[in-house]
Protein backbone atom coordinates (compact mmCIF):
# COMPACT_ATOMS: atom_id res chain seq x y z
CA UNK A 1 0.00 0.00 0.00
CA UNK A 2 1.50 3.49 -1.33
CA UNK A 3 0.46 6.44 1.21
CA UNK A 4 0.63 9.54 -1.00
CA UNK A 5 1.85 12.36 1.11
CA UNK A 6 1.06 16.60 -0.46
CA UNK A 7 3.73 18.59 0.97
CA UNK A 8 3.18 22.45 1.48
CA UNK A 9 6.19 24.26 1.25
CA UNK A 10 9.82 23.36 0.32
CA UNK A 11 11.93 25.75 2.72
CA UNK A 12 14.81 24.09 5.09
CA UNK A 13 12.56 22.15 6.19
CA UNK A 14 10.93 20.76 3.54
CA UNK A 15 14.12 19.76 1.72
CA UNK A 16 15.11 17.45 4.18
CA UNK A 17 11.58 16.09 4.73
CA UNK A 18 11.84 15.27 0.81
CA UNK A 19 15.26 14.11 1.27
CA UNK A 20 14.58 11.29 4.24
CA UNK A 21 11.89 10.33 1.93
CA UNK A 22 13.34 9.94 -1.58
CA UNK A 23 16.59 8.02 -0.25
CA UNK A 24 14.40 4.89 2.14
CA UNK A 25 17.77 2.67 1.85
CA UNK A 26 18.74 1.63 5.26
CA UNK A 27 15.97 3.55 6.95
CA UNK A 28 12.38 2.09 8.62
CA UNK A 29 10.59 -0.02 5.44
CA UNK A 30 7.65 2.01 5.99
CA UNK A 31 9.21 4.65 4.40
CA UNK A 32 9.49 3.13 0.97
CA UNK A 33 5.76 3.18 1.30
CA UNK A 34 5.19 6.92 0.80
CA UNK A 35 5.24 8.93 -2.42
CA UNK A 36 5.47 12.69 -2.58
CA UNK A 37 2.49 13.39 -4.66
CA UNK A 38 2.58 16.72 -4.81
CA UNK A 39 4.67 19.31 -3.59
CA UNK A 40 3.43 23.08 -3.03
CA UNK A 41 5.97 26.03 -3.68
CA UNK A 42 5.88 29.64 -3.36
CA UNK A 43 7.59 29.82 -6.59
CA UNK A 44 8.38 26.99 -9.47
CA UNK A 45 11.51 28.51 -10.75
CA UNK A 46 13.28 29.21 -7.45
CA UNK A 47 16.70 26.92 -7.27
CA UNK A 48 16.87 24.13 -5.04
CA UNK A 49 18.97 21.37 -4.44
CA UNK A 50 16.70 18.99 -5.09
CA UNK A 51 14.87 17.71 -7.76
CA UNK A 52 11.07 16.79 -8.65
CA UNK A 53 9.92 16.32 -11.68
CA UNK A 54 7.98 19.48 -12.87
CA UNK A 55 4.07 18.43 -13.28
CA UNK A 56 4.20 17.68 -9.45
CA UNK A 57 5.46 21.08 -8.71
CA UNK A 58 2.69 23.62 -7.59
CA UNK A 59 2.18 27.09 -6.85
CA UNK A 60 -1.72 26.37 -5.78
CA UNK A 61 -1.68 24.77 -2.44
CA UNK A 62 -5.25 24.28 -2.29
CA UNK A 63 -5.22 21.98 -4.91
CA UNK A 64 -3.06 19.90 -3.09
CA UNK A 65 -5.08 19.89 0.02
CA UNK A 66 -7.98 19.10 -2.27
CA UNK A 67 -6.73 16.72 -4.48
CA UNK A 68 -8.40 12.93 -3.97
CA UNK A 69 -5.37 11.70 -4.21
CA UNK A 70 -3.82 12.59 -1.27
CA UNK A 71 -3.93 10.83 1.92
CA UNK A 72 -1.74 13.19 4.02
CA UNK A 73 -1.02 16.79 4.07
CA UNK A 74 2.26 17.90 5.20
CA UNK A 75 2.25 21.22 6.16
CA UNK A 76 5.64 23.03 6.52
CA UNK A 77 5.03 26.80 5.04
CA UNK A 78 4.77 27.89 8.90
CA UNK A 79 3.53 31.17 9.83
CA UNK A 80 -0.53 31.27 10.86
CA UNK A 81 -2.42 32.06 7.50
CA UNK A 82 -2.93 30.46 5.46
CA UNK A 83 -1.29 27.63 7.57
CA UNK A 84 -4.41 27.55 9.59
CA UNK A 85 -7.25 27.45 6.53
CA UNK A 86 -4.78 24.42 4.35
CA UNK A 87 -4.78 22.48 7.64
CA UNK A 88 -8.41 22.70 7.88
CA UNK A 89 -9.42 22.43 4.40
CA UNK A 90 -7.40 19.28 4.50
CA UNK A 91 -8.87 17.91 7.56
CA UNK A 92 -12.62 18.40 6.03
CA UNK A 93 -11.09 16.37 2.85
CA UNK A 94 -10.64 13.92 4.96
CA UNK A 95 -7.01 14.12 4.98
CA UNK A 96 -4.64 13.22 7.54
CA UNK A 97 -2.13 16.37 8.95
CA UNK A 98 1.32 16.38 9.69
CA UNK A 99 2.74 19.88 10.86
CA UNK A 100 5.88 21.73 12.30
CA UNK A 101 3.69 24.46 13.17
CA UNK A 102 3.72 25.44 17.03
CA UNK A 103 2.16 28.67 16.47
CA UNK A 104 -0.45 27.40 15.03
CA UNK A 105 -1.52 24.82 17.19
CA UNK A 106 -0.95 26.42 20.13
CA UNK A 107 -3.52 29.06 19.17
CA UNK A 108 -6.01 27.16 16.67
CA UNK A 109 -5.38 23.86 18.12
CA UNK A 110 -8.91 23.38 19.70
CA UNK A 111 -10.47 24.21 16.37
CA UNK A 112 -8.25 21.84 14.51
CA UNK A 113 -8.17 18.87 16.73
CA UNK A 114 -12.12 19.73 17.01
CA UNK A 115 -12.58 19.40 13.24
CA UNK A 116 -10.36 16.17 13.56
CA UNK A 117 -11.97 14.35 15.87
CA UNK A 118 -15.22 14.59 14.18
CA UNK A 119 -13.58 13.65 10.56
CA UNK A 120 -11.90 10.52 12.16
CA UNK A 121 -8.38 11.80 10.86
CA UNK A 122 -4.99 12.37 12.71
CA UNK A 123 -3.01 15.37 13.79
CA UNK A 124 0.19 14.93 14.30
CA UNK A 125 2.89 17.58 15.41
CA UNK A 126 6.42 16.00 16.67
CA UNK A 127 8.08 18.55 14.86
CA UNK A 128 6.49 21.49 16.75
CA UNK A 129 8.63 21.39 19.93
CA UNK A 130 12.13 20.45 20.31
CA UNK A 131 13.10 20.15 16.36
CA UNK A 132 14.48 16.52 16.12
CA UNK A 133 14.08 15.54 19.94
CA UNK A 134 11.15 13.03 20.26
CA UNK A 135 9.20 14.44 22.73
CA UNK A 136 5.73 14.62 21.36
CA UNK A 137 4.82 11.28 21.16
CA UNK A 138 6.76 9.71 23.86
CA UNK A 139 4.74 12.34 26.67
CA UNK A 140 1.69 10.65 24.33
CA UNK A 141 1.96 6.86 24.44
CA UNK A 142 5.07 5.75 26.66
CA UNK A 143 4.96 8.36 29.78
CA UNK A 144 1.68 8.54 29.30
CA UNK A 145 0.86 5.94 32.21
CA UNK A 146 2.59 8.19 34.80
CA UNK A 147 1.39 11.03 36.49
CA UNK A 148 2.98 13.91 35.24
CA UNK A 149 4.04 16.58 37.61
CA UNK A 150 6.23 19.50 36.03
CA UNK A 151 7.64 19.80 32.49
CA UNK A 152 10.43 22.13 32.23
CA UNK A 153 12.20 23.19 29.01
CA UNK A 154 14.79 25.28 27.30
CA UNK A 155 12.74 25.11 24.07
CA UNK A 156 13.97 28.16 22.10
CA UNK A 157 17.94 27.58 21.19
CA UNK A 158 18.32 31.50 19.88
CA UNK A 159 17.84 32.84 23.40
CA UNK A 160 19.75 29.77 24.72
CA UNK A 161 22.48 30.68 22.60
CA UNK A 162 22.21 34.30 23.70
CA UNK A 163 22.58 33.64 27.04
CA UNK A 164 25.59 30.89 26.43
CA UNK A 165 27.70 33.48 25.19
CA UNK A 166 26.86 36.11 27.72
CA UNK A 167 28.09 33.68 30.40
CA UNK A 168 30.80 32.75 28.60
CA UNK A 169 31.89 36.07 27.28
CA UNK A 170 30.43 38.53 30.04
CA UNK A 171 28.81 39.87 26.78
CA UNK A 172 25.33 42.32 27.05
CA UNK A 173 22.54 41.48 25.25
CA UNK A 174 22.33 43.88 22.67
CA UNK A 175 25.92 43.49 21.19
CA UNK A 176 25.50 39.45 21.36
CA UNK A 177 21.67 39.54 19.59
CA UNK A 178 23.18 41.55 16.95
CA UNK A 179 26.09 38.83 16.67
CA UNK A 180 23.69 36.20 16.22
CA UNK A 181 21.77 37.91 14.29
CA UNK A 182 24.82 37.99 11.51
CA UNK A 183 25.23 34.37 12.31
CA UNK A 184 21.55 33.27 11.35
CA UNK A 185 21.19 32.01 14.57
CA UNK A 186 18.93 34.84 15.31
CA UNK A 187 15.94 36.70 12.93
CA UNK A 188 16.17 39.43 12.07
CA UNK A 189 13.19 40.33 13.67
CA UNK A 190 13.81 38.54 16.66
CA UNK A 191 10.59 39.44 18.68
CA UNK A 192 9.07 35.73 19.21
CA UNK A 193 12.65 34.24 20.35
CA UNK A 194 13.51 36.92 22.95
CA UNK A 195 10.52 37.62 24.37
CA UNK A 196 9.58 34.28 25.13
CA UNK A 197 6.44 33.66 22.51
CA UNK A 198 7.91 31.07 20.99
CA UNK A 199 8.99 29.20 23.81
CA UNK A 200 4.93 30.24 25.45
CA UNK A 201 3.46 28.58 21.91
CA UNK A 202 5.95 25.27 23.08
CA UNK A 203 4.95 25.14 26.55
CA UNK A 204 1.36 25.51 25.82
CA UNK A 205 1.70 22.04 23.33
CA UNK A 206 3.42 20.17 25.92
CA UNK A 207 1.78 20.88 28.75
CA UNK A 208 -1.49 19.71 27.30
CA UNK A 209 -0.06 16.81 26.54
CA UNK A 210 1.37 15.81 30.33
CA UNK A 211 -2.36 17.21 31.52
CA UNK A 212 -4.38 15.91 29.06
CA UNK A 213 -6.58 18.93 28.73
CA UNK A 214 -6.38 22.07 26.48
CA UNK A 215 -4.34 25.29 26.93
CA UNK A 216 -5.51 28.73 26.20
CA UNK A 217 -2.77 30.26 24.61
CA UNK A 218 -3.06 33.80 27.05
CA UNK A 219 -3.00 31.71 30.02
CA UNK A 220 0.50 31.62 29.96
CA UNK A 221 2.51 34.14 31.88
CA UNK A 222 5.64 35.18 29.28
CA UNK A 223 8.81 37.15 30.04
CA UNK A 224 11.73 37.36 27.46
CA UNK A 225 15.15 38.05 27.66
CA UNK A 226 15.87 41.34 27.16
CA UNK A 227 16.55 42.80 30.29
CA UNK A 228 18.56 40.44 31.57
CA UNK A 229 22.60 42.05 31.72
CA UNK A 230 26.21 41.13 31.75
CA UNK A 231 26.20 41.74 35.74
CA UNK A 232 22.90 39.72 36.47
CA UNK A 233 25.12 37.19 34.81
CA UNK A 234 28.49 37.69 36.32
CA UNK A 235 26.32 37.53 40.14
CA UNK A 236 24.42 34.68 38.90
CA UNK A 237 27.54 33.02 38.48
CA UNK A 238 29.16 34.06 42.06
CA UNK A 239 25.85 32.95 43.46
CA UNK A 240 26.42 29.34 42.19
CA UNK A 241 23.52 29.97 39.37
CA UNK A 242 23.10 29.92 35.38
CA UNK A 243 20.84 32.39 33.73
CA UNK A 244 18.04 30.04 31.80
CA UNK A 245 15.38 30.81 29.47
CA UNK A 246 12.99 28.15 31.14
CA UNK A 247 9.30 27.49 30.13
CA UNK A 248 7.43 25.30 32.88
CA UNK A 249 4.19 23.49 33.24
CA UNK A 250 4.08 22.30 36.37
CA UNK A 251 0.63 21.07 38.64
CA UNK A 252 0.29 23.34 41.49
CA UNK A 253 1.15 22.38 44.83
CA UNK A 254 -0.77 23.15 47.82
CA UNK A 255 1.83 25.25 50.31
CA UNK A 256 -0.21 24.08 53.43
CA UNK A 257 -0.77 20.36 52.57
CA UNK A 258 1.92 19.91 49.51
CA UNK A 259 -0.75 17.71 47.48
CA UNK A 260 -1.84 18.57 43.83
CA UNK A 261 -4.41 20.62 42.79
CA UNK A 262 -6.13 20.65 39.96
CA UNK A 263 -4.42 24.08 38.40
CA UNK A 264 -1.06 24.40 36.63
CA UNK A 265 1.37 26.87 36.45
CA UNK A 266 2.12 28.14 32.75
CA UNK A 267 4.79 30.38 32.30
CA UNK A 268 8.13 31.21 30.28
CA UNK A 269 10.46 33.65 32.03
CA UNK A 270 14.08 33.66 32.65
CA UNK A 271 15.27 31.84 35.66
CA UNK A 272 18.64 31.29 38.08
CA UNK A 273 19.32 27.24 37.31
CA UNK A 274 21.94 26.05 39.79
CA UNK A 275 24.45 24.40 38.32
CA UNK A 276 23.82 21.10 39.22
CA UNK A 277 20.72 20.93 37.55
CA UNK A 278 20.37 19.04 34.67
CA UNK A 279 19.53 22.18 32.17
CA UNK A 280 22.20 23.91 33.63
CA UNK A 281 24.56 22.23 31.18
CA UNK A 282 22.25 22.63 28.25
CA UNK A 283 24.12 25.21 26.32
CA UNK A 284 24.43 26.84 22.93
CA UNK A 285 21.15 26.10 20.45
CA UNK A 286 20.61 23.38 21.94
CA UNK A 287 17.23 22.02 23.51
CA UNK A 288 16.36 20.05 26.76
CA UNK A 289 12.75 19.09 28.49
CA UNK A 290 12.99 17.53 31.43
CA UNK A 291 9.83 15.82 32.38
CA UNK A 292 8.54 14.50 36.58
CA UNK A 293 6.20 12.13 36.99
CA UNK A 294 5.22 9.18 39.36
CA UNK A 295 6.47 6.69 39.30
CA UNK A 296 8.99 6.90 36.66
CA UNK A 297 10.95 10.17 38.35
CA UNK A 298 12.75 12.49 36.28
CA UNK A 299 13.87 11.87 32.52
CA UNK A 300 15.24 14.18 30.13
CA UNK A 301 15.11 14.64 26.58
CA UNK A 302 18.28 16.61 24.62
CA UNK A 303 19.14 17.68 21.09
CA UNK A 304 19.15 20.08 18.12
CA UNK A 305 15.81 21.79 18.78
CA UNK A 306 16.01 23.46 15.12
CA UNK A 307 17.48 23.19 11.29
CA UNK A 308 16.55 20.75 8.25
CA UNK A 309 17.89 17.11 9.33
CA UNK A 310 16.38 17.31 12.94
CA UNK A 311 13.26 18.91 12.31
CA UNK A 312 12.86 16.60 8.47
CA UNK A 313 13.35 13.81 11.77
CA UNK A 314 10.32 14.36 13.55
CA UNK A 315 7.83 15.18 10.25
CA UNK A 316 8.81 11.75 8.89
CA UNK A 317 8.80 10.18 11.77
CA UNK A 318 4.86 11.57 12.02
CA UNK A 319 4.18 10.30 8.51
CA UNK A 320 5.54 6.71 9.47
CA UNK A 321 3.19 7.17 12.33
CA UNK A 322 0.17 7.49 9.92
CA UNK A 323 1.13 5.20 7.31
CA UNK A 324 1.70 2.16 9.94
CA UNK A 325 -2.02 3.07 11.25
CA UNK A 326 -3.46 3.19 7.68
CA UNK A 327 -1.87 -0.14 6.59
CA UNK A 328 -3.55 -1.42 9.59
CA UNK A 329 -7.01 -0.76 8.45
CA UNK A 330 -6.65 -1.66 5.16
CA UNK A 331 -6.64 -4.94 6.58
CA UNK A 332 -9.46 -4.07 8.63
CA UNK A 333 -12.55 -2.00 8.37
CA UNK A 334 -12.09 1.33 7.16
CA UNK A 335 -14.33 2.26 10.05
CA UNK A 336 -12.20 1.83 12.60
CA UNK A 337 -12.03 3.97 15.44
CA UNK A 338 -9.00 6.28 15.98
CA UNK A 339 -5.89 4.89 17.44
CA UNK A 340 -6.45 6.59 21.16
CA UNK A 341 -2.46 7.16 21.22
CA UNK A 342 -2.73 9.28 18.58
CA UNK A 343 -5.62 10.99 18.40
CA UNK A 344 -6.06 13.71 20.67
CA UNK A 345 -8.17 12.31 23.35
CA UNK A 346 -8.97 15.37 25.66
CA UNK A 347 -11.60 18.20 25.12
CA UNK A 348 -11.77 20.28 28.18
CA UNK A 349 -9.41 23.23 29.33
CA UNK A 350 -6.81 23.08 32.01
CA UNK A 351 -7.28 25.41 34.88
CA UNK A 352 -4.68 27.91 35.19
CA UNK A 353 -3.01 29.45 38.45
CA UNK A 354 -2.54 33.38 37.96
CA UNK A 355 1.01 34.53 38.73
CA UNK A 356 0.10 35.91 41.53
CA UNK A 357 -0.58 32.93 43.34
CA UNK A 358 3.14 30.84 42.32
CA UNK A 359 5.15 30.46 44.67
CA UNK A 360 9.14 31.11 43.60
CA UNK A 361 12.21 32.13 44.81
CA UNK A 362 13.93 35.29 43.49
CA UNK A 363 16.81 37.39 42.95
CA UNK A 364 16.75 40.85 43.30
CA UNK A 365 19.22 43.39 42.03
CA UNK A 366 18.94 46.86 43.31
CA UNK A 367 20.80 50.13 43.28
CA UNK A 368 20.86 51.95 46.67
CA UNK A 369 23.16 54.49 48.42
CA UNK A 370 25.88 53.59 50.33
CA UNK A 371 24.63 54.47 53.88
CA UNK A 372 23.81 52.64 56.86
CA UNK A 373 21.01 51.02 57.53
CA UNK A 374 19.68 50.62 54.07
CA UNK A 375 20.03 46.68 53.91
CA UNK A 376 18.66 47.05 57.10
CA UNK A 377 15.71 48.65 56.10
CA UNK A 378 15.27 46.45 52.65
CA UNK A 379 15.34 43.31 54.85
CA UNK A 380 12.58 44.84 57.26
CA UNK A 381 10.29 45.80 54.14
CA UNK A 382 10.59 42.33 52.98
CA UNK A 383 10.05 40.80 56.51
CA UNK A 384 6.86 43.00 56.07
CA UNK A 385 5.49 40.93 53.35
CA UNK A 386 6.21 37.92 54.72
CA UNK A 387 9.28 37.38 52.39
CA UNK A 388 11.88 35.46 53.80
CA UNK A 389 15.51 36.58 52.43
CA UNK A 390 18.14 33.13 51.95
CA UNK A 391 21.11 35.85 51.00
CA UNK A 392 21.85 39.63 50.90
CA UNK A 393 25.13 40.68 49.75
CA UNK A 394 26.83 43.97 49.05
CA UNK A 395 28.56 43.47 45.47
CA UNK A 396 30.33 46.72 44.43
CA UNK A 397 30.08 50.57 45.62
CA UNK A 398 30.54 53.05 42.45
CA UNK A 399 30.80 56.71 44.41
CA UNK A 400 27.61 56.75 46.60
CA UNK A 401 26.08 54.05 44.89
CA UNK A 402 25.84 50.54 46.55
CA UNK A 403 24.71 47.51 44.59
CA UNK A 404 23.36 45.11 46.67
CA UNK A 405 21.79 41.56 45.22
CA UNK A 406 18.92 39.89 47.42
CA UNK A 407 18.00 36.09 46.49
CA UNK A 408 14.99 34.81 48.56
CA UNK A 409 13.78 31.75 49.91
CA UNK A 410 10.15 30.58 48.50
CA UNK A 411 7.89 33.11 48.44
CA UNK A 412 4.02 34.02 46.97
CA UNK A 413 4.38 36.18 43.67
CA UNK A 414 1.53 38.68 45.33
CA UNK A 415 3.54 39.05 48.52
CA UNK A 416 7.23 39.71 46.65
CA UNK A 417 5.59 42.32 44.45
CA UNK A 418 3.71 44.13 47.38
CA UNK A 419 7.18 43.90 49.12
CA UNK A 420 9.35 45.34 45.52
CA UNK A 421 6.68 48.07 45.16
CA UNK A 422 6.83 49.29 48.62
CA UNK A 423 11.19 49.43 47.99
CA UNK A 424 10.87 51.11 44.85
CA UNK A 425 9.45 53.95 46.73
CA UNK A 426 12.02 54.29 49.26
CA UNK A 427 14.21 57.36 48.78
CA UNK A 428 17.79 55.84 49.16
CA UNK A 429 16.58 52.65 46.43
CA UNK A 430 17.72 54.22 43.25
CA UNK A 431 17.09 52.12 40.95
CA UNK A 432 16.08 48.26 40.36
CA UNK A 433 17.79 47.27 37.67
CA UNK A 434 16.71 43.28 37.51
CA UNK A 435 14.40 40.54 39.13
CA UNK A 436 14.40 37.16 37.87
CA UNK A 437 13.29 34.59 39.16
CA UNK A 438 15.06 31.16 40.83
CA UNK A 439 14.29 27.45 39.88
Amino acid sequence: MTVKVGLLGLGTVGIGTAKILLDPAERHPLVKAVEIYRVGVRSLDKPRDIEFPKDRLTTDLDAIVTDPQVDVVVELIGGLEPARSLILKAIQQGKHVVTANKAVIARYGNEIFTAANEAGVYVLLEAAVGGGIPVIQPLKQALGVNRIQAVTGIVNGTTNYILTRMQEEGGDFEAILADAQKLGYAEADPTADVDGLDAADKIAILASLAFGGRIKLEDVFCEGIRHVSAADIAYADRLGFVIKLLAIARRDICPDSNEALEQLQLRVHPTLVPKHHPLASVNDVYNAILIEGDPIGQVMFYGPGAGEGPTASAVVSDILNIVGTLQSQSVAAQSEPQNPLLACTHQHYCQVSPMADIVSRFYVRLLAQDQAGVIGRIGTCFGNHDVSIESVVQIDVHGETAEVVVVTHEVKESNFQAALAELREFANIQNVPSVLRVL
